[in-house]
């Protein structure tokens, strides 16, 4: 992950760094902030699918692992 931040700093306009650590963030259960990166992905390069739907599918599960929490207390 540390490749992809270092990716960022150097070109931050280049979408492929933001979506690629969003996609571990999303797999480590960083949630928020792999939501900010899918969003930085879109707001850069609108047209790319994959961040469209990794960006719901964050939204989907974050919200899941919400009631989860809420449903244990």
């Amino acid at each position: 992950m540390d490749d992809y931040t270092s990716a960022i700093e150097v070109q931050p306009n280049f979408e492929v760094p933001y979506y690629n650590r969003g996609l571990i963030l999303y797999r480590l259960g960083y949630f928020d902030d792999a939501l900010e990166d899918f969003k930085k992905v879109l707001d850069l390069n609108p047209g790319i699918q994959d961040a469209t739907l990794s960006l719901k599918q964050t939204i989907l599960d974050k919200e899941e692992k919400q009631r989860r929490n809420v449903e244990k207390n």
